[in-house]
């Protein structure tokens, strides 16, 4: 079985590519959607992020999103603490779901920081989809409620796309000037 990682920063088009390749029935774990889920049942996750920043984040039970994105979001020291809990168990789930599809010979995993929670190291091929800062920007402003500023702060936390193409296999250009499914199937041949 082949893995493949799909990265890129926000408003890259990661979605995109694993929505074709989903298409084409290669089944893709998001790990976004999917470090979500973990996050609001896991006991392990829960135990340490109230260790960390106290009861109030899971107040009535329940992960208080709100909460833990502000504390994240504005301070890079809370966002690697989050990120050491969290990463391991979305790690481990990815293996867990990788094995329940060992039928097919091609898996692929979606998410913004494959390199920052070292996914990269249990994938073969890294893909990077990359986009200019400006449309991204664009593209983020027209599907979410959000400002240009929590943009930039959010595309601040994560490692440039120049670092991320450098250390992939394969870079998708998804820009006005060349299109995005011809790529994906070059690369599927290979």
């Amino acid at each position: 079985m082949i893995k493949l990682g799909i990265t890129g920063g926000i408003g890259a088009g990661k979605s995109v590519v694993a929505s074709f390749l989903k298409a084409t029935g290669i089944p893709v774990y998001v790990a976004d959607d999917e470090s979500k889920k973990i996050t609001s049942t896991s006991p392990r996750i829960k135990e340490q992020l109230i260790k960390q920043f106290g009861e109030d984040l899971y107040a009535g039970g329940v992960l208080n999103k709100v909460l833990l994105a502000s504390l994240i979001f504005e301070n890079k020291e809370n966002l690697k603490i989050v990120n050491s809990i969290i990463h391991p168990e979305v790690v481990s789930d990815f293996e867990t779901w990788s094995t329940k599809h060992s039928n097919k010979n091609i898996v692929a995993i979606e998410t913004a920081i494959l390199f920052e929670s070292k996914l990269d190291k249990i994938v073969d091929i890294i893909i990077t989809v990359t986009a200019p800062q400006e449309e991204r920007i664009q593209r983020v402003l027209k599907r979410n409620n959000t400002t240009r500023e929590e943009i930039l702060s959010r595309m601040s936390n994560q490692l440039p796309d120049e670092e991320k193409c450098r250390m992939s296999d394969f870079v998708i250009y998804n820009d006005n000037d060349r299109a995005i499914i011809p790529q994906i199937e070059s690369l599927l041949l290979i």
